[in-house]
């Protein structure tokens, strides 16, 4: 397991060198610069700004710097905000923009699981129908329309829960968490069902009811663990999904997360900000989709000997 991890890890290197080399590459092609829609300044001043950059300098010559200072850990300073790097920026919004993605995840893993278990165990009957209905319709709304959707009816007309804000109003992390949630909760229920159907036709859990063994004891016991693995291996990207795509809740809800310093970033040609969300976000996939491989070989003893065995 620990050469397993190992192996990945150095995998991962290649994967956050091309998104560097592509982003920079994007964000240098794209006609303007970051500070073209700032008010109007002299030549000079444009000048002493870009020097003070380095945006004067030739764009392989920035990338070299730009390496050089991120190999160190140093994302560089922000062009938005000249008194923070974007260092500041990230540790002050991803904690945030992390809690929203674990209660999100939170709320995909009880709703799904369920709706996917009970789906499993009852095929073909309104027990199935319902909640993979339910899945098919959190899948087709995006959040840029649920979360304006759920404000209208539970905070505007109902006044159930706060429209804004994170952390300052009792009951105001309810509505974005199900925003993000909702659709990998639709996810989940699907991919569960499918597992938990496979596994349940299998011939050791036709043995099992043989038995006289109850049908709790046959679903925890003896179909949930490899009924789950497809749910297990859908996680990796599902976490890093929620937290790469929290951005729009987050802008919907005025939350205060790294979300809201990346879409400026974006608007403003923040160069470095843009960089380091990018690069930030790249690696939190490839760590949460590493973790994801070691849960599943943890609970596949038979991939385990594959993967590791056959090494």
């Amino acid at each position: 397991m620990f050469f397993f991890i190992i192996r990945r890890i150095f995998q991962t290197i290649p994967v956050l060198i091309l998104v560097t080399i592509v982003t920079f590459i994007l964000i240098h092609s794209a006609p303007g610069g970051p500070f073209d829609q700032e008010r109007k300044v002299s030549p000079d001043v444009l000048k002493h700004l870009n020097a003070r950059y380095h945006l004067d300098e030739p764009v392989w010559q920035q990338f070299g710097r730009y390496v050089g200072n991120l190999l160190q850990g140093d994302f560089g300073p922000s062009f938005k905000y000249p008194s923070h790097t974007v260092n500041d920026l990230i540790a002050a919004g991803f904690p945030v923009t992390f809690e929203l993605a674990f209660y999100a995840i939170l709320f995909a893993l009880l709703i799904g699981l369920s709706a996917g278990i009970i789906a499993s165990l009852k095929p073909n009957t309104y027990l199935d129908y319902i909640p993979m209905s339910s899945a098919m319709l959190g899948i087709c709304l995006p959040s840029f329309v649920l979360g304006p959707l759920l404000l209208l009816v539970f905070g505007i007309w109902l006044q159930w829960f706060p429209v804004a804000g994170w952390g300052k109003i009792p009951g105001d992390k309810i509505l974005p968490s199900i925003t993000l949630g909702a659709s990998y909760a639709a996810y989940i229920a699907r991919i569960t069902r499918g597992g938990m159907l496979d596994v349940l036709l299998q011939d050791y859990i036709r043995t099992a009811r043989a038995k006289g063994l109850s049908t709790a004891r046959i679903l925890f016991v003896h179909a949930l663990r490899g009924g789950i693995t497809p749910a297990v291996s859908f996680l990796g990207p599902a976490i890093a999904g929620l937290l790469a795509g929290s951005f729009i809740v987050e802008s919907v809800f005025q939350i205060p997360g790294i979300g809201r310093f990346y879409i400026q970033a974006a608007f403003n040609r923040d160069y470095t900000m843009i960089m380091g969300c990018t690069i930030f976000f790249a690696f939190l996939i490839v760590i949460f989709n590493l973790l994801a491989d070691v849960i599943l070989l943890l609970l596949n003893p038979k991939l385990r000997q594959e993967v590791i065995g056959g090494r």
